[in-house]
């Protein structure tokens, strides 16, 4: 068994716990629910080339990264670095987080806020909505394309905007034509090996619609100019940030 169907599991496990605590009802109540969120697509093409920066406290593929980080004080240096927007990783048991990462950084920043997780029932979209959330991840790799049309509509009728994930070019094929934004990941979750080149071979084919951004394993300007050239709209950074601290260095060298 791979890391990544491990990780699924793990989620099938989660999302039954919810489901016996809480409602869907119940996530309404949350002081967040009606807030009008702010969008991550708009922050990315406003920039030209938006950077979506990371929070995360360890990976499978990079151990542990940032373990004591306050997600706070990490949101606040994102935004005053020029960030278009912040992934924030909520899975506990591989990557360290929890949906009270992002009511955190809700509290202090004003940057679309994306849940970065597993998604594989609805109920974690009105957990997301409810923490604070702009917009939610859906991966290719472990949706059938029935449950990532049903997804996304979801979600877009919460008000969260979808960012579709992709590592094949067979999930290139079932994008829902709803999603807000694709992303190339350039690592393989199931091998947890890394490769920009997907990026590069995977452009070719993204419907024109929608724009693309490429994440993992991007660390330096080199890598954003040749992803920007080949016609990405942003990438999606976390561990290069998060251990160099070099957020302002990377925008700087996006502008003119």
């Amino acid at each position: 068994m791979n890391v990544l169907e491990q990780i699924v599991i793990n989620k099938r496990r989660e999302v039954e716990l919810v489901k016996q605590s809480f409602s869907i009802d119940s996530f309404r109540e949350s002081e967040h629910f009606n807030r009008e969120t702010i969008s991550l697509t708009d922050a990315i093409t406003k920039a030209g080339f938006g950077i979506i920066a990371e929070i995360k406290r360890k990976s499978p593929s990079g151990g542990d990264i940032k373990l004591g980080l306050d997600v706070a004080e990490q949101a606040a240096f994102y935004e005053h670095n020029g960030a278009s927007g912040i992934s924030i990783l909520t899975d506990k048991d591989y990557f360290g987080g929890s949906l009270n990462d992002i009511a955190a950084a809700r509290r202090v920043v004003h940057l679309p806020l994306l849940r970065k997780e597993f998604i594989i029932d609805e109920i974690q979209l009105y957990e997301a909505k409810a923490a604070g959330a702009d917009a939610v991840l859906l991966i290719g790799a472990i949706l059938q394309p029935q449950e990532a049309a049903y997804l996304t509509n979801v979600a877009r009728n919460l008000g969260l905007e979808v960012l579709y994930e992709v590592h094949t070019a067979e999930e290139v094929a079932f994008i829902p034509a709803e999603a807000d934004l694709v992303a190339v990941n350039n690592r393989d979750l199931k091998a947890q090996q890394t490769s920009l080149q997907h990026s590069f071979d995977l452009i070719k084919i993204l419907p024109k619609h929608i724009p693309a951004i490429s994440a993992s394993g991007i660390s330096t300007s080199q890598d954003i100019g040749a992803l920007r050239a080949a016609g990405f709209k942003g990438a999606l950074i976390g561990e290069s940030i998060l251990r160099e601290g070099h957020l302002a260095e990377l925008v700087k060298n996006l502008k003119p």
